[in-house]
């Protein structure tokens, strides 16, 4: 299993390796002896699973806000999505800032993005299917989000990007500049 940094400190690529043969693949996806010293110690308390039935819809960018924020380990388990985290933090150099990751079903490569960032993707394939373990269960009253392309944080989405596939909710999220200062660096 390797582990990929990025330039905003905080979110990991998890990339395992694949062992084949003619009847297929096994791959160790996750190791805590090996994700917990690069993530810090955490403790998965919830997993959850989406599916997109079209290319190009988009979820997020969401987040939860303490004492009930999330960290996310997410993984493609068929099809391929656009990933995105956007750093949250007051405080922080790359405040405001995002990093990306493709993730596939075929490589299972997965995205670690700690509490105090956003979270959103955009599908890349059809029937995408998106599982992820999480830090802290569901809370509606700590449910948080952003508009997906506020200009300001200038995510360069695939151009598959559909905003008619935006639930509701997203549709209507506030800008950066008008969210609260809910996460700091020190925090």
């Amino acid at each position: 299993m390797d582990i990929r940094s990025f330039d905003i400190a905080g979110p990991l690529e998890i990339i395992p390796r694949k062992m084949g043969d003619e009847r297929g693949y096994f791959a160790e996806t996750f190791r805590e002896d090996r994700f917990g010293p690069a993530a810090s110690a955490i403790t998965f308390l919830q997993e959850n699973q989406s599916l997109s039935a079209k290319v190009g819809t988009i979820r997020g960018l969401h987040f939860q806000t303490d004492p009930m924020a999330q960290g996310k380990l997410v993984r493609c388990v068929s099809g391929a999505i656009f990933d995105v985290a956007v750093d949250l933090r007051h405080g922080s150099p790359t405040y405001g800032q995002w990093i990306a990751a493709e993730l596939t079903g075929e490589t299972l490569n997965q995205l670690w993005v700690p509490a105090g960032f956003a979270h959103g993707f955009c599908t890349l394939r059809p029937d995408t299917i998106v599982s992820y373990k999480v830090t802290n269960y569901y809370s509606p009253e700590h449910d948080k989000g952003m508009l997906w392309n506020d200009p300001a944080l200038g995510i360069d989405w695939p151009d598959v990007a559909d905003a008619a596939t935006l639930s509701g909710k997203d549709a209507v999220q506030p800008l950066l500049a008008d969210l609260p200062q809910y996460f700091s660096l020190e925090g």
